[in-house]
């Protein structure tokens, strides 16, 4: 049930997502398993409100009106990006001290890694910034025990088996290689756990620390470890544009190749010619049987050299 129509009135959903309770999907799915309510009703998905007008409160809590926030955060090793933990470790949001609005870290750094961290209560950008869909770079120092290879090099850029499926092909560049430790550049576009490190662990290489330094454009630059700022307008609008590119697994623009019907045999499956059929031959429209004419001599390029 929404509020009295008014012009300021929006979806619940997108109400939910930019007051930070996660993407737009996950928004509706709050409103159709019961928790949402509106003046003291059920919501239903597609209702409409008005955020300041309207009691709007999920899982009994009431949502209030906040200005949208970007921050960037340098993060230090030995700090989490989890808004709860018992254990009582240091987390990411206790760095952002003067900041009265509910921020949650955008994707994780893990607890040992340290360098650029997003944290905001825009639930939709922060769901597009984490989805392997639009492809938003993020690239990552690392330094190495061992010598990384060409080969390594090569495999990464390839992609390889994790426990969670094949990797996508990143970026690399090696800027120190030697005998006993390497550093190197990855860029990549996916957001699975500790991926870094168990790519490297893969090859034999033990990470021996792990800096995230550009998320697209943005940069650690003049940004100490600890240290936070407010993302300007152009940052924010850049990021938006970033995730509004068409994603590369739709295949538009793509030539598909046209599979051959199952009846039909190819050239390498046929088998031999059938009886009285010669390789070679034609069939001529009074039923009778041909040299066929020999193929014109194609140049051919070698591209191998």
């Amino acid at each position: 049930m929404s509020g009295p129509k008014g012009i300021m009135q929006e979806r619940l959903h997108k109400i939910l997502a930019h007051a930070g309770f996660g993407s737009r999907r996950a928004c509706e799915e709050l409103i159709g398993e019961g928790r949402v309510t509106v003046n003291g009703d059920a919501a239903q998905v597609g209702d409409k409100a008005e955020l300041g007008s309207d009691d709007i409160r999920v899982d009994g809590r009431r949502v209030k009106a906040e200005r949208t926030v970007h921050y960037l955060l340098n993060k230090p090793p030995g700090v989490i990006c989890t808004n709860a933990d018992p254990s009582g470790r240091r987390k990411a949001i206790d760095l952002l001290t003067g900041v009265p609005e509910r921020v949650y870290p955008v994707g994780r750094l893990d607890a040992d890694s340290r360098g650029l961290l997003i944290l905001t209560n825009d639930g939709e950008l922060a769901a597009r910034l984490t989805h392997p869909r639009y492809e938003v770079p993020k690239t990552y120092e690392a330094e190495v025990s061992g010598r990384v290879s060409a080969e390594d090099v090569r495999t990464l850029q390839s992609g390889l088996w994790l426990s969670d499926g094949r990797t996508s092909g990143v970026q690399v560049r090696v800027t120190h290689r030697g005998n006993a430790r390497s550093r190197i550049l990855i860029t990549l576009r996916e957001g699975r756990n500790r991926q870094v490190r168990r790519m490297l662990a893969k090859l034999g290489h033990k990470v021996r620390w792990l800096t995230r330094t550009r998320i697209g454009r943005l940069t650690l630059h003049g940004l100490g470890p600890g240290k936070f700022r407010r993302l300007t307008p152009d940052e924010v609008r850049a990021l938006w544009n970033q995730t509004e590119k068409q994603p590369a697994d739709t295949g538009r623009g793509k030539r598909q190749r046209r599979k051959a019907p199952a009846h039909r045999k190819t050239r390498d499956s046929a088998g031999p010619p059938a009886p009285g059929k010669q390789q070679g031959q034609r069939r001529t429209g009074r039923g009778k049987r041909t040299a066929a004419p020999a193929k014109r001599g194609r140049k051919v390029i070698d591209f191998t050299a």
